[in-house]
């Protein structure tokens, strides 16, 4: 029997699936759920994230951020999340305990969503209501920055120049189109990255990257 080269997607994933996947008690799960509730309201509004991935939002969004916890580990400084848009990462990074969690997002009304969101989950974080090229490097720049859904690679090396230091980790989610992305990086910016993969997208990929230096340097 040959296999099916279309394989059917898993079912959606439930807030009993999320809850079990990282070991979160009641009271969290509680909070995420207000999360969720929150974002179908206002996603009716504005679009927050794409309307399909709503079908499996435990999954396509809070799995997918969640899953950075364990990556960035204890951190010496801010973690910047880079065109947050519905709180993703950041929002969820908060939420589970990540420290110094600052988000940057530009469009007006959906930095009023990310505060509204931090009201209703309680959880902390800073707001930047601007492009992160305006951030004059947080006197002494970040720890971790992270982006989904907000540029291509090579973009995102250049806006964030400004709270890049020498010991800063870059954790981007990617999808299917990584490796087009990473052939364009490079051909810019040398770097050192290792892929993760994804455990909420068999697509999916997170790249790490410890340093890059602009390939006319060197």
């Amino acid at each position: 029997m040959t296999e099916n080269p279309h394989p059917l997607p898993p079912p959606p994933m439930t807030a009993a699936d999320f809850a079990a996947a990282l070991n979160l008690d009641e009271s969290t799960i509680e909070r995420f759920v207000l999360y969720l509730d929150l974002l179908k309201k206002w996603q009716k509004r504005i679009n927050l994230v794409g309307a399909s991935t709503l079908q499996d939002p435990w999954r396509r969004h809070f799995l997918d951020a969640a899953q950075l916890v364990k990556v960035i580990g204890p951190t010496s400084g801010p973690v910047y999340d880079i065109g947050s848009g519905a709180g993703f990462p950041g929002v969820v990074l908060a939420m589970l305990g990540i420290a110094d969690v600052h988000l940057v997002e530009s469009d007006q009304r959906k930095a009023t969503f990310l505060r509204e969101a931090l009201r209703t989950t309680g959880a902390t974080a800073r707001i930047h209501a601007e492009r992160i090229e305006s951030i004059e490097g947080n006197g002494g720049g970040a720890a971790v920055i992270t982006a989904r859904a907000c540029a291509p690679l090579a973009t995102l090396l250049q806006i964030t120049q400004k709270i890049w230091r020498s010991d800063t980790i870059g954790l981007f989610l990617k999808g299917r189109n990584v490796d087009a992305e990473l052939t364009v990086t490079k051909e810019c910016w040398n770097i050192d990255v290792e892929r993760l993969q994804s455990l909420s997208d068999p697509d999916g990929v997170i790249l790490r990257i410890r340093t890059h230096i602009a390939a006319h340097d060197t």
